[in-house]
C-alpha cells in the first residue's frame, strides 16, 4: 500500500502552503482506497491539523513511514528522511549555491528527488506551479506600491483579507488614474497578472498604440517573446532558437520604458537572456517608469535593479537611480521594486487548493503507478544518483 506523506515545512522564513488540502486528501483516499496519506503535525500550515483530522487523515509526528513525501519549499538537511522519494521545489536545477548542501545530503541519503519546477509538457511549458497566484499577489502589490507612491488610490495588503474572493471585493469602486502598465510573460504568472488587470478595469491596448497614444483611463500592454526580443541579424524571433542562443538577440523593452509607469514582470529569465533594460537606461531623463513588480523575481536578472528579495511583511524597497543602492521606497530619485520569493504565501489556502488540484490531475496517479515520461524528465536524483537530463549538475553534486 503506497503511503503519501505531507511534510512540516522547515525552511526559514516559514512557508504555510501545503501540497494537498484536507479535502483533496479525502478525495484521493475515496478514489484510491489502497493508498494511505499521513500529515506531519504543524502549527504554521494554513490548513490546521484539526482540518485534516476532520477528514479522517492521520496527523503524525514522524512521517518516515511514507514512501512518497510531498513538500513545497526546500527541506532542511536535518529533516531529510533517507531512501525516500521527495517532491518539492528544490531550486537546484540552476545549481543554486545556497541549496548545494541540501542537494549533496540528498545524494548521500540515496533520496529520489522529483522537482515540481521540472514537470513540463513536451514543449517546455510548466505542468504545475503556484505561478497564477504569484501573479495575482504580485500584481496587487505592484499596484499597491504605485498607489502608496502617488497617493492617488489605496489598496489593502493581501494578507489582511481572508481569501481571494474577499480580495476581489476590495476592487469594487476602485478608481485608478490614467496610468500605463506593461505586463510581460506568457505563463501562469502572466495569467495571474492579467486577471488583476481585468478585475481593476485596466484596458488592454496594442503595443503601437501604447507608445503613440495618450489615454484618459488606465491601460496595459501585454508583451510576449516576439514583442520583446529580436534576432540581431535576422530581425526575427523564434522561441526555441531564442532559448538555445539568447546571446544572438537584443531586447526591445527600452521603447516602452519611456512610456510605462508600472512594469509587471512575469517573463522567464535565465543567464544569457538579455535584461529588459540596463541600469544606465534608468539614468536617462526620458523614462516614466517608477514602479516595478518583478514577480518572477530573479535578482540582477531580467530586471537589473532587482537587488534581491524583500520580505512578505515589507515587500517594496527603493533603488536610487544614481547610485543603485537600496533605499526606502517612494523617494523622488528612486524607482520602487516589489520582489518577493514566496508571493502565493499571502493567499495560502487558495494557492494550496489550486496547486493540489494540478498535482492530482497531472502527477500523483501516474506517480503511484510507476511514473511516466514527464515525471522521469523531472527526476533530478534517482536513489541519490544524478539522472541523465541533469548530468550538467555533476560539479554541483561533488562533495
Amino acid at each position: 500500500m503506497p503511503v503519501i506523506g505531507l511534510i512540516k515545512e522547515g525552511k526559514v522564513p516559514n512557508d504555510n502552503r501545503v501540497a494537498l488540502t484536507p479535502k483533496q486528501c479525502r478525495l484521493l483516499l475515496n478514489q484510491f482506497p489502497s493508498w494511505d496519506i499521513i500529515v506531519a503535525s504543524s502549527f504554521n500550515r494554513c490548513y490546521k491539523d484539526r482540518e485534516y483530522l476532520k477528514e479522517g487523515i492521520k496527523v503524525v509526528a514522524d512521517i518516515s513511514a511514507a514512501d512518497i513525501i510531498l513538500g513545497i519549499k526546500e527541506v532542511p538537511v536535518s529533516q531529510l528522511v533517507p531512501h525516500k522519494k521527495y517532491l518539492f521545489f528544490s531550486h537546484t536545477k540552476k545549481a543554486q549555491p545556497h541549496n548545494q548542501a541540501m542537494f549533496q545530503a540528498m545524494m548521500k541519503n540515496e533520496i529520489t528527488l522529483i522537482d515540481y519546477e521540472c514537470l513540463e509538457h513536451e514543449d517546455g511549458q510548466r505542468l504545475i506551479g503556484f505561478g497564477f497566484f504569484a501573479g495575482i499577489v504580485g500584481a496587487h502589490n505592484g499596484m499597491m506600491a504605485y498607489g502608496n507612491r502617488t497617493k492617488e488610490f489605496h489598496l489593502v495588503r493581501v494578507k489582511e483579507v481572508k481569501d481571494y474572493l474577499e480580495l476581489v471585493h476590495t476592487y469594487f469602486g476602485l478608481k485608478l488614474p490614467n496610468i500605463k502598465i506593461v505586463v510581460t510573460g506568457t505563463g501562469r504568472v502572466a495569467h495571474g497578472i492579467l486577471e488583476i488587470m481585468n478585475l481593476m478595469d485596466v484596458q488592454q491596448v496594442e503595443p503601437d498604440e501604447f507608445i503613440s497614444r495618450k489615454y484618459t483611463y488606465p491601460v496595459y500592454v501585454h508583451l510576449k517573446g516576439a514583442d520583446l526580443y529580436l534576432h540581431k541579424t535576422k530581425n526575427s524571433y523564434e522561441r526555441s532558437d531564442f532559448h538555445a542562443h539568447p546571446e544572438n538577440y537584443r531586447c526591445l523593452f527600452n521603447t516602452y520604458l519611456q512610456h510605462a509607469h508600472i512594469l509587471m514582470n512575469g517573463i522567464y529569465w535565465e543567464k544569457g537572456i538579455p535584461p529588459l533594460f540596463t541600469l544606465d537606461d534608468l539614468k536617462e531623463d526620458d523614462y516614466t517608469l517608477t514602479t516595478i513588480a518583478d514577480i518572477t523575481d530573479d535578482a540582477f536578472g531580467s530586471v537589473p535593479c532587482n537587488l534581491g528579495d524583500a520580505s512578505s511583511d515589507d515587500p517594496v524597497y527603493g533603488v536610487n537611480v544614481n547610485s543603485f543602492e537600496k533605499t526606502v521606497p517612494y523617494m523622488h530619485n528612486g524607482i520602487d521594486v516589489m520582489a518577493v520569493g514566496n508571493l502565493p504565501n499571502e493567499l495560502p489556502r487558495d494557492a494550496s487548493r489550486y496547486f493540489g488540484e494540478q498535482l492530482i490531475k497531472y502527477v500523483l496517479p501516474d506517480l503511484i503507478k510507476g511514473g511516466n515520461k514527464i515525471i522521469e524528465g523531472a527526476t533530478i536524483l534517482d536513489k541519490g544518483q544524478l539522472t541523465a537530463p541533469f548530468s550538467y549538475l555533476a560539479a554541483y553534486a561533488k562533495h
